[in-house]
This record gives C-alpha cells, sequence and structure tokens, in this order.
C-alpha cells in the first residue's frame, strides 16, 4: 500500500508499505493492505511503518489524523514526528 506520512515542517515518509501500526482514540490498531476506508484521530505514542524494503521505521507522534482511502493508499498528518 501507499503510506504518506506529513507533518507541518516536512514530509516524514513517503513509500511502500505492508503495515502501519498507530495508537488511536479507540485503540491500538494496524493497517494492512486492502484495509477498509477509515478516518482515526492519532494519540501520542509511537508510529511504525513496516516499509517492504528497508524493513521498519518507527516515528514518535504527539497527535494527529489517520486517513485509509480507497485504492489501498493511507495518509497520515501528525502534529510532530521524529
Amino acid at each position: 500500500m501507499r503510506v504518506a506520512i506529513y507533518s507541518l515542517e516536512k514530509i516524514l515518509y513517503e513509500g511502500e508499505a505492508s503495515a502501519v501500526n498507530c495508537r488511536t482514540q479507540a485503540g491500538e490498531i494496524t493497517v494492512l493492505n486492502h484495509h477498509r476506508p477509515l478516518i482515526s484521530m492519532l494519540v501520542p505514542g509511537p508510529l511504525r511503518v513496516t516499509d517492504t524494503t528497508k524493513g521498519d521505521q518507527w516515528f514518535e507522534v504527539k497527535g494527529g489524523f489517520l486517513e485509509v482511502e480507497p485504492g489501498n493508499s493511507v495518509r497520515i498528518l501528525v502534529e510532530s514526528g521524529i
């Protein structure tokens, strides 16, 4: 799936991934290929992207939004990320 993570300062990640794991207001979730459409608010904590070529990429976020779009695409807007 195509994953993009944006902060106000820069693009943190753009690429192909097999999974995204993050914490939402409803609890911890993992988004896999062809996940159903979803919009959720993120809470502070780690965000992990399992890149198809480089392995796991970790980001620490203070909050934000996750959007899983039709067409196997995930867009994440974060308050801050490391």
